[in-house]
């Protein structure tokens, strides 16, 4: 198993309310983990645990056996990829540099990368079908380039799983598909991968399992079939969200009934 999240509650204050509260999640190799939730459910917050950035004031996060929060830093980073939901460095690396810093945690504090490093960061550039921008500056490519070379920055260690906080957040519908495409093509390759979402649709796309979040920091997880469904999604989000299968693609989709107007809302003049 390469991630135990073992009844954990966090909250940031003790006069704030509970972020999460008694969260117990599993990863392992090959996996795909949906996390939804609304706005501020805490989503990001638990990555942060599972990061070792922030600790749990009871439970216990494990990586690789080992509790997270007694694990150093560099250890943690050697093990788990991590993908934010933007990243724009304020220095024009160009993209291989960029990637290629991916491999820190693999080398010594005072050595240089070598020429494994860079041969591995070439495989990452394949691998992400990028390295026509290898000479590129990252800090000039478009949103959905950018998170394209922050997911292979994020694998050219070879961890053993990857963190995806709301990866498609600002991407356009197409370039969403291509990091959808990607984030499946890893677990393919045996990556233990997790990602933050907000679109039902996603976790479908994906498949795998999915843990949602209530109002309350509580969280409850299980393959797609049964938690994505109407009943669950119109509690999670007040709306009236329909699945209907589709014979042509081999699964469910999540859409939305008409919009109708809120009459009672009244536009000032």
């Amino acid at each position: 198993m390469i991630y135990l999240v073992d009844n954990i509650r966090f909250s940031y204050r003790p006069s704030l309310p509970i972020v999460l509260n008694g969260v117990c999640l599993t990863l392992e190799e090959g996996d795909v983990l949906t996390i939804m939730g609304r706005n501020g459910a805490g989503k990001s917050t638990l990555m942060k645990c599972m990061l070792g950035l922030l600790k749990p004031q009871q439970g216990e996060v494990c990586l690789c056996g080992e509790n997270v929060s007694l694990l150093k830093p560099r250890f943690i980073a050697s093990q788990v990829g991590y993908v934010p939901q933007n990243h724009v460095p304020a220095f024009g690396y160009t993209v291989f540099d960029y990637v290629l810093m991916g491999c820190a945690s693999k080398i010594g504090m005072m050595s240089h990368p070598g020429r494994q490093e860079k041969k591995d960061t070439e495989k990452a550039l394949e691998m992400l079908d990028i390295s026509h921008l290898k000479t590129r500056k990252y800090n000039e490519l478009s949103g959905g380039e950018r998170q394209q070379a922050t997911i292979a920055r994020a694998i050219v260690g070879k961890p053993k799983a990857v963190l995806f906080d709301e990866p498609t957040a600002h991407l356009d519908v197409g370039n969403q598909v291509k990091v959808l495409r990607i984030i499946k093509s890893l677990s393919e390759a045996g990556f233990a991968v997790a990602i933050t979402a907000h679109d039902p649709n996603h976790a479908l796309l994906l498949g795998g399992k999915v843990a949602i979040f209530d109002r309350e920091g509580v969280v409850v997880s299980g393959n797609v079939e049964e938690m994505v469904t109407e009943e669950k999604l119109r509690a999670l989000y007040g709306e009236k969200l329909i699945l209907r299968y589709l014979g042509e693609l081999g699964r469910s989709v999540c859409i939305s009934p008409n919009l109708k107007s809120m009459k009672s809302m009244r536009l000032p003049v």
